[in-house]
């Protein structure tokens, strides 16, 4: 069991801190800018169709300019039409990501997240604010736009992992990643303050703060961060007391694996090592491995799929939640932003709490059944929300804290666990791209899943909308059971090998 986690926090030095700290409000900065836009579809709603002017008509646009930005007869149409644009955003990211990861382990990873992330910026800075500013409302201009900027995002979430992974070591991984992870559901609060902050001027510069913002945080990260220890000569061995990452032969095993895993990853490190060169030393070279390579690891296909169910829940929160609160309950868009924040923080305590629990256990699929075992009934139970703001956050921040903690888990602590695991020993730069496949695979559910939710809510209403939501939870639950059934049967021959022993 892994010793408890203040007891080896200090043993980190200044560079780990600077590392977490640069890719921490990378993601911050990049989730900021994306929930600029799910906070402003009701404004941006109201822009696109000949709406009765209502109470929060001082935010759009001039009376005389009002008919020439309809483009489309109502409500309805154009709501369907944001949905459209969340799946298209998702679809192009999830193909981003197969690549990206396999870039991200083939070039520097600091050109990459910094190409990205000012790349994406400047992409929204023109589909929010340049063609509000220019009066140009094209559909297939705003598609073709989206299109790039998520493939642009793509290119950000592999890199900070893999960068988090170079630096820290499986010890403590669940922990630290589960902290780490918080930065999409910080800059999901962020975003949100940003938003309801300037909205009463118009929503093409809730979009002009949040893309000069992220940036400016490229352009920091690109002369700040450093990507791997060997680029300031660190030796963790005896700086930090941890085993540099080169040979830390007990990051590469994820805390997932049984004797079953350790079977199957020493097969495949058989048939890697069969196409190396002969003569050529791979811990000395380390190269990065093919993408079905990759995803023939242990684990990754079963933890893929139920991310892709996992992310199909917790990203139509993402998208959809200040505009279910707004319309459903009635409530101001800015207070909507403002209290959709509480989803954000039950996952980022959910993810924290869940991964420090995974660590002391020494298994992860155990913590992430039970937890989205609750989240069915969390559900459940926030679907049946009265019109009370105090009441609906408490049960929001009880639903994130079940679905968000598992989802950043999956995406972070999960990801490095699959990413150095004993089948990729000689070949370490792997990290990247099983984050993409991982992330990817779950975006794609979550494309498919926006366009759903848009379709139920409008047939169907909001309460199909969660029996769905119930639905893929379970669906997750189910992918995850293989590797629960073997983990649960690794702790109990462990009892009782221990038990022998006494």
């Amino acid at each position: 069991m892994p010793p408890p986690c203040c007891g080896y926090l200090s043993q980190y030095t200044h560079h780990h801190l600077v590392t977490f700290l640069l890719t921490f409000f990378s993601y911050v900065l990049l989730h900021a800018s994306r929930k600029t836009f799910s906070n402003v579809k009701v404004s941006i709603s109201a822009q696109w169709t000949p709406l009765v002017h209502n109470d929060s008509a001082p935010a759009f646009s001039p009376e005389e300019t009002w008919e020439d930005n309809r483009l489309f007869k109502d409500e309805k149409e154009a709501t369907m039409f944001l949905g459209v644009l969340d799946s298209i955003f998702l679809f192009s990211y999830a193909a981003g990501l197969y690549l990206s990861g396999v870039i991200g382990d083939r070039l520097n990873l600091r050109y990459v997240l910094c190409f990205g992330l000012c790349g994406s910026a400047a992409v929204e800075f023109m589909f929010g604010t340049l063609t509000e500013w220019l009066h140009i409302y094209n559909i297939y201009l705003y598609c073709f736009l989206w299109v790039l900027n998520g493939l642009l995002q793509s290119t950000v979430w592999p890199c900070v992992v893999a960068v988090m992974g170079n630096w820290f070591g499986k010890t403590g991984r669940g922990f630290v990643f589960g902290l780490w992870s918080a930065c999409a559901s910080v800059g999901n609060i962020l975003g949100a303050f940003l938003a309801s902050s300037v909205l009463k001027y118009g929503y093409e510069y809730a979009f002009l703060v949040t893309s000069v913002v992220q940036f400016a945080g490229g352009v920091v990260v690109f002369f700040g961060l450093l990507t791997s220890p060997k680029e300031v000569g660190l030796s963790l061995e005896s700086d930090t007391g941890l085993s540099p990452v080169e040979t830390d032969t007990d990051s590469h095993r994820p805390l997932m694996s049984d004797e079953e895993d350790e079977v199957e990853a020493e097969v495949y490190s058989r048939r890697y090592k069969s196409v190396q060169e002969p003569d050529e030393p791979a811990a000395e070279c380390p190269q990065a491995i093919g993408f079905f390579q990759a995803v023939c690891l242990p684990g990754v296909v079963s933890y893929s799929l139920a991310y892709a169910c996992l992310k199909l829940v917790n990203y139509s929160f993402f998208f959809w939640l200040p505009f279910y609160l707004s319309n459903n309950y009635g409530w101001k868009e800015a207070e909507a932003d403002r209290l959709s924040v509480w989803y954000d923080v039950g996952g980022i305590i959910g993810g924290t709490v869940q991964g420090l629990i995974s660590d002391l256990m020494g298994k992860r699929a155990p913590v992430l059944a039970f937890s989205l075992a609750v989240a069915m009934g969390a559900l459940v139970g926030y679907s049946r929300s009265p019109n009370d703001q105090v009441i609906n956050a408490v049960l929001m921040a009880v639903t994130g804290f079940f679905i968000g903690g598992p989802s950043n888990m999956i995406s972070s602590a999960i990801s490095a666990d699959l990413g150095r695991q004993d089948a990729l020993r000689g070949s370490q730069e792997a990290l990247a791209t099983v984050t993409g496949i991982v992330d990817g695979t779950g975006s794609i559910g979550a494309a498919v899943g926006q366009y759903l939710v848009s379709l139920i809510e409008s047939k169907l209403g909001w309460m199909c909308v969660f029996y769905f939501f119930v639905f893929m939870t379970g669906g997750s639950v189910l992918f995850i059971t293989p590797l629960l059934f073997r983990e649960l049967r690794a702790m109990w021959r462990d009892r009782r090998a221990v038990r022998r022993q006494l």
